[in-house]
């Protein structure tokens, strides 16, 4: 087993049932364009979570300013009665929101913060404030599900939110790549087409990896990396740690994946990990809809690009790819900067929520 170098981050204070939450647009305010998926998952933490969501000013305002967002973060995280933070959906500027956020405010102050994808830039500036948050459980999205949310993003989201301790993830028997257009009241009206899963495929030297999670979305990761923000000055401290990568609706191609790992790599940054979690690709998007073939293609193809990165400057990580976290439904929630135990062995993967 391999352990964490120096301190981990904190785990804050855990909500419960009848609670206020504080639901965030830090990236871009569609709440506003889009409230059916939105009113949905406001119900759902309502009813089925017993929470009290709360909103900001620029929860529903599209082209809302970065100052604008960072306040209703600096609002939500200073708030006593607000037990944790919750992103209504991405986006694709949230990097320019963090210069403006007060990092001792929001450290005197931690709370759990649930998100994703554009969200990766608020979850690594926690990590990197010493605060533990949650890669996963977006408003519109996980909870705004149509139908119903999925059994297990539900027991997952339910054990991060209210839950201390260990979870074992488990791969989803069925999962959703397809959708439909969230201005039509009848996508709501029933349940979305499912596939088989196809479980999880492990691939590198069998071991036990136990670290702190880092990652997220790898469109995001890299620009963070471009910007150098909120990366740790000294990248020792992610030596042992559990890389968590995964792409969005953009489907960035291989070509692109390969060339951020490539420069991950290039950067000493990918040798650290001796684990990584590769999430299920999203391949299919309403704007953006491919074939049964296509899909099958795209996802191939980004795994061997994965692969080639890691032979070339990671060769001892071992990689669980099509884990169920990130653009894909089910979703399980992913601890950012927490524990996650990667045990190649028995092919298990247990995160500490």
């Amino acid at each position: 087993m391999i352990q964490p170098t120096g301190p981990l981050p904190a785990y804050p204070p855990k909500p419960s049932p009848g609670d206020r939450v504080a639901v965030v647009s830090a990236s871009a305010g569609l709440p506003g364009l889009f409230p059916l998926p939105f009113e949905l998952g406001l119900r759902r933490l309502r009813e089925d979570f017993g929470l009290v969501p709360v909103e900001y000013p620029a929860t529903r305002t599209m082209g809302a300013s970065a100052r604008e967002r960072a306040d209703d973060l600096h609002a939500a995280f200073a708030d006593p009665t607000v037990k944790a933070v919750i992103a209504s959906i991405g986006g694709d500027d949230q990097l320019t929101v963090l210069p403006h956020l007060d990092r001792e405010l929001i450290r005197a102050n931690p709370k759990p913060f649930f998100g994703y994808s554009d969200n990766t830039n608020l979850l690594a500036y926690l990590s990197a404030s010493g605060i533990v948050g949650y890669h996963g459980g977006s408003v519109m999205v996980e909870f705004g599900r149509p139908g119903a949310m999925d059994p297990l993003t539900e027991e997952s989201l339910r054990a991060a939110l209210f839950t201390s301790g260990p979870y074992e993830l488990r791969p989803a028997r069925r999962f959703r790549d397809r959708e439909r257009d969230w201005a039509d009241p009848e996508t709501f009206a029933a349940e979305p087409e499912t596939e088989p899963g196809g479980g999880w495929s492990w691939h590198g030297p069998a071991r036990v990896v136990e670290g702190r999670g880092w990652g997220g979305n790898l469109e995001i990761l890299s620009w963070l990396l471009m910007a150098d923000r909120e990366i740790a000055p000294d990248e020792s401290a992610y030596d042992g740690g559990v890389l968590f990568l995964e792409t969005s609706e953009e489907m960035p191609p291989a070509t692109e994946v390969f060339r951020v790992l490539r420069c991950m790599g290039e950067r000493g940054l990918l040798r650290r990990f001796p684990a990584l979690l590769m999430a299920r690709p999203k391949t299919w998007f309403v704007h953006s809809p491919r074939s049964r073939e296509e899909s099958a293609r795209y996802a191939a193809e980004q795994r061997a690009a994965v692969e080639r990165a890691l032979a070339e400057y990671a060769p001892e990580t071992m990689a669980v790819f099509d884990v169920d976290f990130g653009h894909t439904d089910p979703q399980l929630v992913l601890p950012y900067g927490g524990l996650i135990r990667v045990d190649g062995e028995s092919r298990r993967v247990v995160v500490m929520y």
